[in-house]
């Protein structure tokens, strides 16, 4: 009874319960952009200490091990799937201080939102879909990204052709790491 809930008048699978469930069938990155998701802020099924407490009500079955390895990956201010895919990619490798939608406000009073962002490095990692790519979406990419320059921000624009070598990836991100100073 406490793993269901009644929508319709139909008795259906909690968001916790469904998430352990899946934990079976999806890989890391598929696992957290689910858990992402029911924990969005802007409109959130349940919570990263509610999906906590139903791994420790799931010991001995399937996915156990993926459950664990993907709860402290989980992040209420992913906005993608790929976003939540990166994320993991990127912490992972071990890359320290990424933050999920950092919000940064330029010297000039604009603020922006950087899909990853190490801000001890100044460092910001975006995502590209093809959402960026109407020539409006475009021209305020570059806008932006030339306001965040000014102020210090190195922007590494990542599409889904980066997330099919991870390893390839974290070694560029790497290197740009090794030339950022860093940032009081």
């Amino acid at each position: 009874p406490d793993d269901t809930r009644m929508w319709n008048g139909l008795a259906i699978s909690s968001p916790e319960r469904v998430w352990c469930e899946l934990a079976a069938e999806l890989d890391l990155g598929d696992l957290v952009a689910v858990g992402d998701h029911l924990v969005h802020r802007d409109l959130p099924a349940t919570s990263i200490a509610a999906l906590g407490r139903a791994i420790g009500a799931w010991p001995g079955r399937r996915g156990m091990r993926m459950l664990v390895e993907a709860h402290p990956l989980l992040s209420d201010r992913s906005e993608s799937r790929k976003e939540s895919q990166l994320r993991v990619i990127v912490v992972t490798a071990g890359i320290p201080g990424v933050r999920a939608n950092y919000e940064i406000r330029t010297l000039s009073g604009f603020t922006y939102r950087g899909d990853l962002a190490i801000p001890e490095r100044k460092l910001i990692i975006e995502y590209q879909s093809g959402f960026h790519n109407s020539p409006e979406a475009f021209r305020a990419d570059m806008t932006r990204i030339s306001r965040l320059a000014t102020d210090g921000w190195y922007v590494m624009q990542v599409n889904s052709d980066d997330l099919r070598d991870p390893l390839e990836l974290c070694q560029r991100i790497w290197r740009v790491l090794a030339d950022r100073p860093t940032f009081g």
